[in-house]
């Protein structure tokens, strides 16, 4: 059987990049088959994002640009992660679309894929500024209370999944949660999928402005607490369930 690779990208007014993050992860799904594609999808961004895309088209055969009306990160994947499955991927990997990240390290995330169902990078070295190290730190100390999980770095935007623990998990997320990543990496650990985690490379913000800042993450954090919390009743109710009613 064809190995089937879908690489999925979340993009919102990343015209300064776009380009050459296409250009380089065309580059991985024609090594891996005909039938891979790459897969950015469009966050309703107000610059020229799309345009550019769609204007690569003709060029990068396997390059598929989508776009939708905004609603942030974590939907987005979710959205790609969605349209990944229902197109039959075998094998999920997604990353961001701001050049920090360097497709020359997925090779070792391909050659691993069959003894994981999930590989995931950590950045070992940030180069993307203190406050993001900082929001890193609080949201390892946040999924160790709330979960009891120990996990250097949750929301790593370098992964790649097989389709069945994607398609296991991927549902359990509510629609419009921000950290979407955050909660599949809780769901494979807590359910003790095989998982790695791989050190990667990340860099500075290649061009263009970051659309998060400060007041956006304590606003996206608060939220996330809340969430996490509610998502924990809701997996000790069904571990109870499962259990037979003993805890």
């Amino acid at each position: 059987m064809k190995e089937k690779l879908y690489i999925v990208i979340p993009a919102y007014n990343e015209e300064a990049n776009i380009e050459k993050v296409a250009r380089e992860w065309h580059e991985i799904v024609q090594k891996v088959s005909k039938d891979s594609r790459l897969i950015i999808v469009d966050d309703g961004s107000k610059d020229s994002t799309y345009t550019k895309l769609c204007g690569l088209q003709q060029e990068l055969r396997q390059l598929e640009p989508l776009t939708k009306s905004n609603s942030g990160h974590g939907a987005t994947l979710l959205y790609a992660y969605h349209y990944a499955l229902d197109h039959e991927a075998n094998y999920i990997f997604q990353t961001d679309s701001d050049g920090q990240t360097l497709p020359e390290e997925f090779e070792g995330f391909w050659k691993q894929r069959k003894k994981y169902d999930a590989i995931i990078g950590y950045r070992n070295h940030r180069e993307d500024g203190l406050s993001r190290i900082i929001v890193t730190k609080t949201l390892k100390m946040v999924l160790k209370i709330i979960f009891g999980l120990n996990v250097t770095d949750a929301n790593t935007p370098y992964r790649l999944m097989n389709k069945d623990i994607l398609n296991k998990y991927v549902v359990r997320i509510p629609e419009n949660f921000n950290l979407s990543n955050v909660m599949l990496t809780v769901l494979f650990l807590d359910n003790r999928e095989r998982v790695k985690f791989k050190p990667i490379t990340f860099r500075p913000r290649q061009g263009g402005v970051n659309s998060i800042n400060i007041p956006k993450i304590i606003k996206i954090g608060w939220q996330a607490v809340k969430d996490f919390r509610k998502i924990k009743r809701e997996m000790k109710q069904a571990y109870y369930i499962n259990d037979g009613g003993n805890l």
